[in-house]
């Protein structure tokens, strides 16, 4: 069954706001998943005259300054007290996806994709590379070189320049993100 992907741009928004929005996307996601599956084990799906299905959500938005601190962090990588980056404006949150510090920003445009990945295909690594392909031909749009990096996830522009990074959650649903313009400074 070919699937549908529905595209939002969330313009500028809070990290904590786009991160509340998404989580109820993929809560939703899960309850159907689950109540499916639980159809499925008690024998009555075949009496639905028609299944509820999973929605795939593209979401584009840029953030107010915020640092974001992964699972796998090390807060010894956050160069700023939390004090000191609040004097500043700039939000800052620990969070369940994988990575470091990853700072997101004005002139930044972040892609959340929320997909049920069982729909198109499972294999996360394939999800992954596929991302980073999307990026790198919309990146040469621009006549830009967007590169792969042997062994890691991201498109980079020359090896110490990255424009994207791609992770994943197990619905799948993490930041694809390009940083073209921003200013770090």
């Amino acid at each position: 069954m070919k699937q549908q992907v529905h595209f939002r741009d969330l313009g500028n928004m809070r990290y904590k706001d786009a991160w509340d929005f998404q989580e109820n996307i993929l809560q939703e996601n899960v309850f159907i998943k689950t109540h499916l599956r639980e159809l499925q084990d008690s024998g009555e799906i075949d009496q639905l005259k028609e299944k509820p299905q999973t929605r795939h959500e593209l979401l584009f938005v840029e953030h107010p300054p915020v640092f974001t601190l992964g699972k796998s962090g090390d807060m010894g990588n956050v160069l700023m007290s939390e004090e000191h980056l609040a004097k500043l404006c700039i939000d800052f949150f620990k969070i369940n996806r994988g990575g470091d510090i990853t700072f997101h920003g004005p002139g930044q445009l972040v892609g959340y994709p929320i997909f049920d990945l069982e729909k198109f295909y499972t294999d996360i690594g394939r999800y992954l590379r596929n991302i980073e392909e999307v990026v790198i031909l919309t990146l040469a749009e621009y006549r830009l070189k967007g590169e792969r990096s042997a062994g890691e996830t991201g498109v980079w522009l020359e090896p110490d320049k990255k424009v994207a990074n791609a992770r994943y959650a197990l619905l799948v649903y993490e930041p694809a993100a390009g940083s073209l313009c921003t200013d770090l400074h």
